[in-house]
């Protein structure tokens, strides 16, 4: 549930307003209900000005009510039609100064395992500009030689879901414009989900394709008589007596 703004001085403005109770006002507040009773004991907010609801289009008295009358009830945010939209991430993305060093190696790994992605929607996604994009898809990077692919998810510098939906559009605009993918390429352009669930048996070569049931033929080696050993053969020696005659006759 969205929250309202300024929770804490919302928080101090109820428990100073209205009768409701420390649970509902932290569950409306987004704040822990120790912290709001400690709130109503002096112990926390202390010098905190509060921030009445109904006069800044947050609440309405006959929610208070309601919450007051019954304990039971959840306060709403009362809806804002000029806050519609507000949430939405305008621009780049802004990205920490600890993590704008692996800038370079996300867009390395998106440029290489997706070049579908257009430079707009690699900037979106790690909030780099269109210059830095194409000096590292043109290897004219300063730094490219020490430069390694790593995954963006991984690095924390947008959401899977993010990249997800990214790799869908990229995917329906290229098929919009007929352009025939291969196997690789449709495995990365389909969401993480469904990349795991495809089966991953390995691929015949296209050299060797038809010969999946080619088998070496043993019919000759059947057709040898087997041999048999046992190990008297391999020690029987030859008697000796033949041997001691030919001793005998070169003497003579």
């Amino acid at each position: 549930m969205t929250k309202p703004i300024m929770a804490r001085a919302t928080a101090v403005w109820l428990v100073d307003n209205t009768t409701l109770s420390f649970k509902q006002i932290a569950e409306f507040t987004g704040m822990h209900e120790l912290e709001v009773q400690g709130i109503a004991d002096g112990d926390v907010a202390a010098g905190v000005k509060g921030f009445d609801p109904i006069a800044n289009n947050q609440l309405t008295q006959e929610e208070i009510d309601k919450g007051q009358a019954n304990p039971l009830h959840k306060l709403k945010l009362k809806f804002n039609p000029a806050a519609v939209g507000e949430e939405t991430r305008r621009g780049p993305r802004y990205t920490p100064l600890s993590k704008r060093q692996d800038r370079p190696a996300a867009i390395y790994w998106l440029v290489k395992f997706h070049p579908e992605l257009s430079d707009g929607q690699i900037g979106k996604l790690v909030g780099t500009t269109k210059p830095t994009i194409q000096a590292i898809r043109e290897r004219t990077h300063w730094n490219i030689a020490n430069i390694s692919p790593i995954d963006p998810v991984a690095l924390g510098l947008c959401k899977q879901s993010e990249l997800d939906a990214a790799v869908q559009k990229a995917a329906a605009k290229r098929a919009a414009d007929g352009v025939v993918m291969s196997d690789d390429e449709r495995r990365k352009l389909v969401s993480t989900e469904q990349s795991l669930s495809m089966d991953d048996g390995p691929r015949m070569p296209t050299a060797i394709e038809g010969l999946e049931t080619f088998t070496l033929r043993q019919d000759d080696e059947d057709e040898k008589p087997e041999t048999k050993y046992d190990a008297d053969s391999f020690f029987n020696l030859p008697d000796n007596d033949d041997e001691d005659d030919e001793d005998e006759d070169s003497r003579r």
